[in-house]
């Protein structure tokens, strides 16, 4: 065998050695600004500012499109509660999701309205439910009180934006009330 053949396979090796390496490295740095992408997604629309509820919810494949239609499904279900969607409502629910990132144009702005013209299937709040629990059994306690105190709030803004009448009374009807309560006990699995 010639000396240049044995030359040639052992720097084919190596090469091959370390293109490999490089593979794994460069898989490892893209996924690193995956994370850091939907961390600051989620951090943008979702308004949570503590990083490590935000690391939680990344390590746990929540991306802010999952965010938003999480975030929105109990808005929707408080605003049909009575059977009925009242303006008020939708504008309150409307704003709350504007607030939350959902702009105009964006494939879930086009989803929250059908839910607006037509309730959904009560199954979706039931899968809403269903993924609340599956998702606090993986944050600490804290995380999982802040994570309930912002949806929670937002659904209980769209039930009082109605107000009772004349602005006067108890500003959330009974049916309302019961999705709230729906609402928090999703949170404690």
């Amino acid at each position: 065998m010639p000396k240049d053949f044995l030359a040639d396979r052992k720097k084919a090796l190596e090469d091959s050695f370390f293109a490999k390496h490089n593979e794994k490295l460069l898989a490892k740095m893209r996924d690193k600004q995956r994370k850091q992408a939907a961390r600051d997604g989620l951090a943008e629309i979702s308004g949570v500012s503590d990083g490590d509820v935000l690391d939680q919810l990344v390590a746990l494949d929540i991306e802010p499109a999952t965010w938003t239609a999480m975030s929105l499904i109990p808005l929707v279900e408080v605003a049909w509660a009575d059977g009925k969607m009242d303006a008020r409502e939708r504008r309150a629910v409307l704003a709350a999701a504007e607030a939350n990132g959902v702009f105009v144009d964006s494939p879930s702005h086009a989803l929250l309205v059908s839910w607006l013209e037509r309730r959904p299937d009560a199954r979706v709040f039931q899968a809403w439910g269903e993924y609340i629990v599956h998702l606090c059994s993986k944050l600490g306690e804290r995380e999982k009180q802040r994570l309930k105190s912002e949806i929670v709030g937002r659904a209980r803004a769209v039930a009082e934006s109605t107000g009772g009448i004349l602005g006067l009374g108890n500003k959330v009807c009974a049916e309302e009330a019961a999705i709230l309560s729906e609402l928090e006990k999703a949170f404690e699995g």
